[in-house]
């Protein structure tokens, strides 16, 4: 392609505090429409916003854990627009002065290479209530309005769609690790705004940009830069302009289509927020946010690295999650092997399930002790690895703990040396034909009568034995 694909995203995470950015208003999603609701954030006469001072300590948290600086002093700011959904007909925002600034994020590229990815702001504000369409009406519900979010603008240093999705995936690591968000996409509790545009290949100048809003997936924030890039491409061959667009991304067509002509910054009117005065931040308090951060997900994959001897790519699939992490490291309490072993276990057969099940790792029905006591009956060669899977999946369909279904299932491998040499010896007697052709040179054929040891024991002979015994039979 003759163009360079650059990438910025738009991150609006909601934070999980007790109640509303600017009022007590309890937060809460299950509850009847419009009952959490009060004179503040429905936009009374005469009512005043208020600090929420957990929103404030979470959105230095965040700060801190994204290498970006804390503005001692930040400022809010009135974003006008017509919402109909936000009672006051403005966004409480930030604009010029936001909570966290000039900050990074290390993400691995499509080649797996580190790449850093850089952090323009981030900035507190204010959700929206929710609109619902019925027919020609359009319903509106407020307890959703006045939510604390935190927006997180990216510097445009994204070239590919997975470089995109690990951008978001970091992000979401960190802020679910921090407990600052529960994360949930399907919720609306972390959703994406997409910036895409193309320019001439080697070129400094940038393109126009189009903005598609509120996407809520991993894999359908690839599939909207996808579209757009392919659709950018194809008008710019053309000679045709791009024009700078705010646009939908449809699941079901998996295209995009225009929501509204893109407004620039000068079009929504910012000025200070009158209401509420400067937010001013101390070194003092910002070191005493920094001393409760936990264990991140960077610090946690070199622990992962040096310490269970795994590989970066392991250590970064196990760590994009916490409950995965602790998985892992609850797994290994319990196994007496390699932890390669372990990584190799949960990132090809446990994900592969809970993703084609639909569920979380924290809902595994393969608890992390049945996990380890899987992989110990393989290390002590009660079973082979192939017939481990098939107790995998029946662990994985019923709960219940490895040793049981081997019982159930009798599949303990055959170990017992005398037991395997006479069904060797049955198997190379029965072949003299094969047995020819291996003394004539063609080793090939040891696989021949391996294979029929492992048929008559269906698969459960322990495979190193049958080998020796084998070859010392067809050595004779």
């Amino acid at each position: 392609m003759n163009y360079d694909i650059v990438i910025g995203l738009e991150v609006h995470a909601q934070l999980s505090t007790n109640t509303k950015a600017w009022c007590q208003c309890e937060i809460s999603t299950n509850a009847y429409e419009n009952t959490k609701v009060c004179e503040v954030c429905s936009a009374q006469p005469g009512t005043l916003p208020v600090y929420n001072k957990q929103a404030v300590e979470y959105a230095i948290k965040l700060a801190l854990a994204t290498n970006s600086e804390v503005n001692k002093i930040s400022v809010f700011d009135r974003k006008n627009y017509f919402y109909p959904d936000l009672p006051k007909g403005y966004q409480i925002t930030q604009f010029d002065k936001p909570v966290g600034e000039k900050g990074f994020l290390e993400i691995l590229d499509d080649e797996g290479n580190v790449k850093r990815i850089g952090l323009q702001r981030i900035q507190m504000e204010e959700d929206t209530g929710k609109s619902s369409h019925q027919g020609e009406k359009s319903l509106i519900n407020l307890n959703r309005a006045g939510t604390p979010l935190l927006e997180i603008v990216s510097d445009p240093d994204m070239c590919t769609p997975k470089e995109a999705s690990a951008y978001l995936k970091k992000l979401h690591s960190i802020l679910v690790y921090l407990g600052i968000c529960h994360g949930n996409m399907q919720d609306g509790n972390f959703r994406c705004d997409v910036n895409v545009s193309l320019k001439p290949k080697g070129s400094s100048k940038l393109g126009t940009r189009t903005e598609v809003k509120n996407v809520n997936s991993f894999r359908h924030v690839e599939m909207a830069i996808e579209y757009e890039v392919q659709r950018h491409k194809e008008l710019l061959d053309s000679g045709k302009s791009i024009l700078q667009q705010t646009l939908l991304f449809e699941i079901e067509t998996r295209k995009t289509k225009v929501l509204r002509t893109k407004s620039d910054a000068d079009d929504y009117r910012y000025f200070p927020e009158p209401d509420l005065l400067p937010l001013v931040i101390t070194q003092e308090h910002i070191e005493k946010v920094r001393s409760t951060l936990p264990e991140l997900p960077d610090a946690k994959i070199k622990r992962f690295m040096d310490s269970y001897g795994i590989p970066l790519y392991d250590a970064s699939v196990l760590t994009s999650e916490k409950a995965l992490a602790n998985y892992f490291e609850e797994s290994l309490k319990g196994y007496e092997g390699e932890a390669k072993k372990m990584s190799n276990w949960i990132m090809v057969e446990l994900l592969r399930y809970l993703n084609e099940a639909g569920t979380s790792i924290d809902r595994s029905p393969v608890k992390p002790s049945s996990m380890a006591s899987l992989l110990n009956a393989i290390q002590s060669g009660k079973i082979s690895g192939k017939i481990a899977k098939d107790v995998f999946l029946k662990m994985f369909d019923t709960g219940k703990a490895a040793e049981a279904i081997i019982k159930e299932m009798g599949l303990e491998q055959i170990s017992d040396e005398k037991a395997l040499i006479e069904i060797a010896e049955r198997i190379v007697t029965a072949n003299a034909g094969q047995v020819e052709k291996y003394k004539g040179g063609n080793e090939r054929v040891f696989g021949f009568f391996v294979g029929q040891v492992m048929k008559e024991t269906n698969g459960q002979a322990n495979p190193v034995m049958t080998a020796e015994i084998l070859k010392k039979i067809l050595g004779q």
